[in-house]
């Protein structure tokens, strides 16, 4: 797998960036940092997945419309009336609310499909393997879990209607819904026995009996000192921000949104910056390689 300049940093240094990143993107509400994490998250995403990220892009949108207009048929709180759904006020407050919590879901998605990228198992290993071995492995196998399952219902669903027991789109839902129960219960099957060889042969090689050693050599060096002493610094400018109150926002009944101000545009500031650093150092690392290109 092809890495970037920020995913070959020290695996602490891109640990801790998610964590901060994924951490103030589901606690801060506020529409204009929603909006800063989404172009944050959506450029990163972009630049690592190409097409594919653009797809998922393209498909978030109808999420974004749904959770928009499905909130204020379940919350009802908000002054003003927009309409009235089977009896019930769908207001303006919720409406914006709603937007602003599909804005944050997609966020989180986002970070997670780029968490996935750049933290590899092998790099979580290195990280967390010499400390809490088990509890490493586990979260491995974990984050391995869903694309692995998503690929394997494929293989089952494709072997199903090679051999003629696979369904059409006309076929009724009885039908369907059988064929699902299968493909399901041949997944889970595959899954409890791929967990019970997995256990063993790591049981066999002696795994958590020793010192791990890693298969991939990673040092901190002073390159990921700089980085992280700046995402320490940016980090505290934001966090005095939120102690000041100044990315509040509430939404229902009565909408309120701190202004961000003149006061609170170093710490609105140090959050962009702080969110787009894989960005800049892609880009940074782009145009390097294409000077350099253009001088051969």
């Amino acid at each position: 797998m092809e890495r970037d300049r920020f995913s070959r940093c020290h695996p602490s240094v891109t640990f801790a960036f998610f964590i901060v990143a994924i951490g103030l993107g589901a606690m801060i509400m506020h529409p204009a940092y929603i909006i800063v994490s989404g172009i944050a998250a959506s450029s990163y995403y972009c630049l690592i997945k190409g097409y594919r990220g653009l797809k998922l892009l393209v498909l978030s949108v109808p999420l974004f419309i749904f959770i928009t207009l499905f909130n204020p048929l379940v919350n009802h709180q908000g002054q003003r009336i927009l309409a009235y759904v089977f009896g019930r006020p769908y207001t303006f407050e919720a409406m914006v609310y709603g937007m602003a919590v599909a804005g944050m879901l997609i966020v989180m998605l986002l970070w997670a499909g780029c968490f996935n990228h750049v933290m590899t198992s092998d790099r979580f290993m290195v990280l967390f393997g010499g400390l809490i071995p088990t509890l490493s492995m586990l979260l491995t196998m974990i984050l391995r879990l869903v694309p692995n399952m998503m690929r394997k219902t494929a293989q089952i669903a494709g072997a199903r209607k090679a051999i003629g027991r696979g369904v059409g789109e006309d076929d009724p839902m009885k039908k369907k819904a059988s064929d699902s129960m299968n493909v399901a219960s041949s997944l889970l099957s595959w899954s409890l026995e791929g967990g019970a060889v997995t256990a063993d042969a790591m049981k066999a090689r002696g795994y958590g009996a020793g010192k791990r050693s890693s298969y991939e050599i990673i040092r901190f060096t002073p390159s990921d000192l700089v980085m992280a002493v700046g995402m320490i610094m940016l980090f505290t400018a934001v966090v005095m921000l939120i102690a000041k109150g100044g990315t509040a926002a509430e939404y229902t009944p009565v909408m309120n949104i701190t202004p961000i101000g003149s006061s609170g545009l170093p710490g609105f500031a140090a959050y962009g910056i702080f969110l787009m650093l894989p960005t800049i150092m892609h880009l940074v690392e782009d145009l390097q390689w294409r000077i350099s290109r253009s001088g051969i």
